[in-house]
């Protein structure tokens, strides 16, 4: 569906406004996952942390309603466009909407904690998957903005693993001995991660799926996808 908007607008002036918003927004998302991650892990808490986060959010948000507002517009002075290219790119700024929201939350974590996350634990109950969530906020932008099938298809999978790996660390949680304090935080940032994990891919697929079945990618589809 995104390749038809491409096409449609390609060298227009509306389309490349729009790209540039939207890349805008996974940016943002980026820099905040990057600076939340290293505030809760590393204990890396600059005192505007929490305005830079919140301030932030505000900004991706002001972006979704411009990018969306754009959108309506042109179909308004120019019916005749692909419309469900349209509602292609009305999807995918909402996960990145949703980004900025759970990134919002993962911060508040760090808000709820009683004592600095011990890193050694931390690594134990997730390993780097902190670090997997960075690859794929790359791999998304470079599917979506490049239009990169072999990307997009990544993702799935990383994905995938990711949301396993999210799983497993709850019923880990479940049977610890963690104190509640950390067990609670811990659950909350494992539900966070593999929201986040999920938002990205949903946007990273979107170039290769119909209108009719964005958000719903799954390994039936990703094998029938040739990429070379």
């Amino acid at each position: 569906m995104f390749k038809n908007l491409i096409n449609f607008w390609k060298g227009k002036d509306f389309l490349s406004q729009v790209i540039d918003d939207f890349k805008q927004m996974l940016d943002y998302a980026e820099n905040i996952f990057t600076a939340v991650s290293r505030g809760l892990l590393e204990n890396e808490r600059p005192d505007d942390l929490k305005d830079n986060v919140y301030t932030i959010d505000k900004k991706i948000n002001k972006l979704e309603r411009h990018i969306r507002g754009r959108v309506v517009e042109h179909l308004t002075l120019q019916p005749t466009v692909d419309t469900n290219s349209c509602l292609c790119l009305m999807s995918v700024v909402k996960d990145a909407e949703r980004l900025g929201d759970y990134i919002k939350n993962l911060y508040e974590v760090i808000e709820l904690l009683e004592k600095p996350i011990d890193r050694k634990t931390f690594e134990e109950y997730f390993n780097n998957i902190n670090e997997d969530i960075l690859t794929l906020f790359k791999d998304t932008k470079d599917a979506f903005i490049l239009e990169d099938d072999s990307k997009a298809k990544a993702t799935y999978f990383l994905e995938s693993k990711l949301v396993k790996e999210c799983d497993a660390i709850l019923v880990k949680l479940a049977k610890s001995d963690l104190s509640t304090n950390e067990g609670v935080c811990y659950t909350l940032v494992a539900r966070h991660f593999k929201r986040i994990a999920a938002h990205l891919m949903n946007i990273a697929t979107s170039v290769i799926l119909p209108i009719s079945e964005l958000d719903y990618f799954d390994e039936k589809k990703a094998e029938g996808i040739d990429t070379d």
